[in-house]
């Protein structure tokens, strides 16, 4: 099975997904975050300080590594995220400002030129990206919103930014007939579900995996992209 764990930011799905993985015995795929992007592409930036020229060479960066992952992974994996997100996340950005945080209104964010063709360029990278979606995985899991936004002084987001990510990532998966399930709850919960939606035979005990996920999630570095050094 190859499995996406989608959703928007602060939702919990990197430690679903390693959870997942664990319970499973699929190997977790992922791409570079962008904290880790930045310091070798484009150093001495913050997220934040990024043009829509530069955004768009992050989301190619990490959309590359996204597919060569995966691509090694014949027989199946779990993919935190998925080639749509980056895509989603950008495309939300032409309607709210690229730089979406709490002290925007979103309702009244005038829309540049530069942004103008930016959004022009992602309608574009959709279609590749969509066309990876579909053939790359068999079903999505979605973690609902149902947590607070964590202010990480990284992503210039704010919780409307959230929403309509999350309502475009939806819109999408609709679009191409990809199945999904939505799936909310604790870890404890959203992994009980998962092993019952899909009839998974579980390697391990639920507590088990999220001991192992949690051990995992603890050795992220989560260090701000300035304080990084490139590698």
């Amino acid at each position: 099975m190859k499995l996406a764990i989608a959703g928007t930011y602060s939702v919990g799905k990197t430690l679903t997904t390693m959870a997942v993985a664990h319970l499973t015995g699929l190997p977790r795929s992922s791409a570079k975050t962008m904290r880790e992007l930045l310091p070798i592409s484009i150093p001495g930036k913050t997220l934040e300080e990024c043009t829509p020229a530069e955004l768009i060479m992050l989301i190619m960066r990490r959309n590359q590594e996204r597919a060569v992952n995966e691509s090694h992974l014949r027989q199946g994996f779990v993919s935190d995220g998925s080639s749509l997100h980056e895509w989603a996340y950008g495309t939300v950005r032409v309607l709210v400002g690229i730089n979406p945080n709490e002290s925007v209104n979103l309702e009244t964010v005038e829309v540049s030129e530069e942004v103008r063709f930016y959004g022009k360029v992602l309608e574009q990278m959709a279609v590749p990206a969509k066309q990876h979606a579909k053939a790359a995985y068999d079903s999505f899991v979605h973690l609902p919103i149902e947590f607070p936004l964590v202010a990480d002084g990284h992503r210039p987001v704010n919780e409307r930014f959230r929403s309509l990510a999350d309502e475009l990532m939806l819109k999408t998966l609709d679009e191409l007939n990809i199945p999904y399930h939505s799936v909310g709850g604790s870890i404890p919960e959203r992994l009980q579900k998962i092993i019952d939606i899909y009839g998974i035979r579980p390697a391990m005990s639920i507590d088990e995996a999220i001991e192992k996920a949690q051990q995992e999630y603890a050795e992220l570095d989560t260090t701000n992209e300035v304080d990084r050094i490139a590698v």
